[in-house]
């Protein structure tokens, strides 16, 4: 399936999740510099490290997603993504859950942020459903529609709400891509080589797949932050893709 990021390689839009201990995450993030374009920051590595950790990978020449999906009254997080786009970060998370006008405040806030220190404005997602939910465990929260029907209804509001995109499993990527579009961003978690265990995922492909299925970049964590070789395992994935 066709996408604009089709003329980026697919090695290039792979991004390497740091969540693991600090030690271990900054050590992978060097051996990995030069290989791998882009990682992950999540909750875990910014809240023992906070923003120097993002200043220090972009130092390396890493493009950082910074996923802290907020999610709060507009005013905070306007604040929130502000500050996060203040730090350099390339892409940004939200909770497609908090609404359009929350979504439109974390767009503002980026756009305010990037702008105070002359940078890029980062890639805006929102959050449609965690990949590590099921559909048993999505009717616990209270949704009956199926699970298809919640991520395309959350993704439709992400678009309302002028956001570049999505994250939302590989398993709804085609029809995602179908929704919004050639241009939007779909970064997918939930993506396993073929040789590496699902873990606590639940709505999972193989790099390959998630890619075929529209993905414009996926998102790799344990698979390579758990490796003995972290290298090894890297540019396994990339050769699996070639």
């Amino acid at each position: 399936m066709l996408t604009a990021f089709d003329t980026e390689s697919r090695a290039d839009r792979v991004i390497v999740a740091l969540d693991c201990e600090a030690d271990k995450a900054i050590s992978i993030a060097y051996q990995l510099a030069g290989r791998a374009r882009w990682v992950k920051i999540g909750m875990t590595l910014f809240y023992a490290y906070g923003t120097d950790l993002v200043k220090m990978l972009k130092a390396r020449g890493y493009k950082v997603f910074l996923d802290l999906k907020f999610h709060d009254i507009p005013h905070q997080v306007l604040g929130a993504a502000r500050s996060a786009a203040e730090t350099g970060a390339d892409m940004l998370t939200m909770q497609t859950v908090g609404g359009v006008p929350m979504m439109e405040a974390a767009q503002a806030g980026a756009l305010a942020g990037a702008e105070h220190i002359g940078a890029d404005a980062p890639v805006t997602l929102g959050i449609t459903v965690l990949t590590s939910m099921d559909q048993a465990t999505l009717e616990q929260t209270g949704v009956r529609r199926p699970m298809q029907e919640q991520v395309a209804s959350l993704a439709q509001l992400a678009h309302e709400a002028g956001i570049s995109g999505v994250v939302a499993s590989p398993q709804e990527a085609r029809e995602l891509r179908e929704l919004l579009g050639p241009d939007a961003y779909i970064v997918t978690p939930g993506v396993r080589p073929t040789w590496a265990a699902a873990g606590d995922q639940s709505r999972i492909a193989t790099p390959a797949q998630a890619f075929d299925n529209g993905a414009s970049h996926i998102v790799v964590g344990r698979p390579i932050t758990d490796a003995p070789d972290p290298i090894a395992a890297f540019e396994s994935i990339i050769e699996e893709l070639s």
